[in-house]
């Protein structure tokens, strides 16, 4: 077995509160509570959960924007959390971020081409203007923009051209992995679909790597290899994206795949409805975190046992005890 671009284990990330008045201990937010994953060279792992489970943090944490608590972080053989500043610095060539809001991750004073360039200039890519200005209108016409677009500034563009801009910016160090992070979730859906569309074809183009981030397991379906589930901080099915969408086994993602939109009307899904709210990470439940909503728990094993995350059939993780 080849060695895998990117391994992650018993990754914690938790975010302290800070106390009130006579407050001795207010706790934490677990964000991420001890996740383990693998992502091969040129493969997609598209992350997926509900909104607060802890994927974006997850993906931060991954490119050390956010310190981990715990647990480990190796790229290409190397520990990623064990790097000083100068040498995560250097690192970062390879690793490479696609924000979520198009709005908010571009500087509204700088021009595109300023902003997509920076990172040449930072890391000391080209040699002179000219081959700065050639590279600069290079990516944008990768990402289907004009060259002239490049004098422009953000507030002149299109929520989905923006996100373009965003993609051009991570591919100008030439990276070997990017963390998408719901890099559609803001975008209208008629334009979601270009973007991933986008996403696909840089891939094959430039032999990229993605970690793919998004709550809504419709969106990841196409462009993912495999695809990872989350819920209130941990990881609790793997599998290939094919094999996830028709044999599921974990009650949450059976849960997640029956809201999902059947494009037929003539077609009807049985949707499985989860009672309750999600907990709070602060204090989240013991045993299986999803046992106070599942619809085949038992008790007390769900309630006071940790599921491990187990491989039921080859390529095909997950952490149930009644699966």
């Amino acid at each position: 077995m080849t060695e895998p671009l990117l391994r992650v284990k018993n990754l914690v990330k938790n975010f302290p509160l800070k106390g009130g008045f006579l407050a001795r201990d207010p706790g934490c937010v677990h964000a991420v509570d001890s996740v383990s994953f693998e992502l091969a060279a040129g493969e997609t792992l598209g992350l997926v959960g509900e909104s607060g489970c802890g994927k974006s943090t997850t993906g931060r944490c991954v490119l050390r924007l956010i310190e981990p608590t715990a647990g480990e972080v190796w790229f290409e053989g190397r520990d990623v959390t064990a790097l000083d500043k100068q040498q995560l610095r250097s690192l970062a060539r390879d690793m490479q971020i696609i924000f979520q809001d198009p709005f908010a991750s571009l500087d509204p004073r700088m021009t595109v081409g300023s902003i997509i360039g920076e990172a040449l200039t930072i890391h000391g890519i080209t040699r002179n203007a000219r081959e700065y200005n050639e590279r600069v209108a290079e990516l944008l016409m990768a990402v289907g923009l004009s060259p002239d677009h490049g004098r422009r500034y953000p507030h002149e563009f299109s929520g989905g051209q923006r996100q373009r801009i965003g993609i051009a910016r991570a591919l100008a160090v030439s990276p070997k992995l990017i963390v998408c992070d719901e890099p559609v979730s803001a975008l209208d859906v008629s334009i979601q679909a270009q973007v991933i569309n986008l996403l696909d074809d840089l891939q094959k183009k430039f032999s990229l790597t993605y970690l793919f981030i998004a709550h809504d397991l419709s969106v990841v379906e196409h462009i993912s290899t495999r695809i990872a589930v989350m819920y209130l901080g941990r990881i609790v099915e793997v599998a290939p994206s094919r094999e996830l969408y028709t044999a599921a086994l974990h009650p949450y993602t059976e849960a997640l795949l029956s809201a999902v939109p059947i494009p037929d009307p003539s077609k009807k899904r049985q949707r499985i409805r989860v009672e309750g709210e999600v907990p709070n990470p602060i204090d989240p439940p013991t045993g299986c975190h999803f046992h106070t909503r599942c619809p085949i728990r038992q008790f007390p094993l769900c309630k006071d046992v940790v599921p491990a995350l187990e491989e039921k059939k080859p390529g095909h993780w997950a952490a149930c005890h009644l699966r």
